[in-house]
């Protein structure tokens, strides 16, 4: 069963989800370890809640980026952790960390990637932006994590209508839900082995009869 590493920066609704998946019985995965870059997290509680360790590692308490690295590679490999989600995790995951994880690290952005991505593109900035730009749909996707933010290939994607009288905490609460749904989901995609990556394409396997 894939032993999977919860990445988070705040209070873990995505991680919630993920955790009821397991215990649901609809996502094949052990939930090994949770990594924060704050102490003061809730994803914390949640964790501990469950009995899952946790390891606090702010990428600034380390000299660079190398050292944050392998940081996360020796903590990550002493808990046998065989994939990554990031469940509103707010930092770049260093290079190092994205090719010894290739194609094992899902993040889900609150978009219809590639537009509102990159940095300074999280939380309420997203919603924020999409309802500046007059946009009539949002919603959620789910990618692979490349170098950069917000690149990789697109595993799953669900819109969200825009409403007239959105604001952006109004729109927030619609995409989270979608969040809640695909996260879990791809994860379970990849649990079982059914990502097959060409380049920037990523196809959706059959289930195994």
């Amino acid at each position: 069963m894939m032993r999977l590493a919860l990445f988070a920066s705040g209070g873990g609704s995505n991680v919630g989800a993920i955790l009821d998946a397991v215990a649901a019985g609809t996502l094949p995965a052990t939930p090994a370890l949770l990594v924060t870059d704050r102490p003061t997290a809730g994803a914390l509680e949640r964790a501990q809640e469950h009995g899952i360790p946790t390891a606090v590692l702010p990428p600034a308490a380390f000299p660079d980026g190398d050292a944050f690295g392998r940081a996360l590679l020796d903590v990550l490999s002493k808990h046998g952790v065989d994939a990554i989600a990031l469940a509103g995790y707010l930092k770049r995951i260093p290079s190092s960390v994205v090719t010894a994880y290739r194609h094992r690290i899902l993040n889900v952005h609150p978009s219809l990637l590639p537009a509102f991505g990159g940095p300074g593109h999280y939380g309420r900035h997203v919603h924020a932006a999409v309802l500046a730009h007059g946009c009539r749909v949002s919603g959620a996707t789910v990618h692979l994590v490349d170098a950069d933010y917000d690149t990789g290939p697109i595993v799953l994607q669900e819109s969200v209508g825009v409403l007239p009288d959105d604001t952006p905490e109004t729109l927030a609460a619609r995409v989270l839900r979608v969040e809640h749904r695909l996260l879990p989901a791809a994860l379970t995609l990849l649990a079982q082995g059914r990502l097959r990556v060409d380049g920037r394409l990523v196809t959706l396997l059959p289930d195994a009869p």
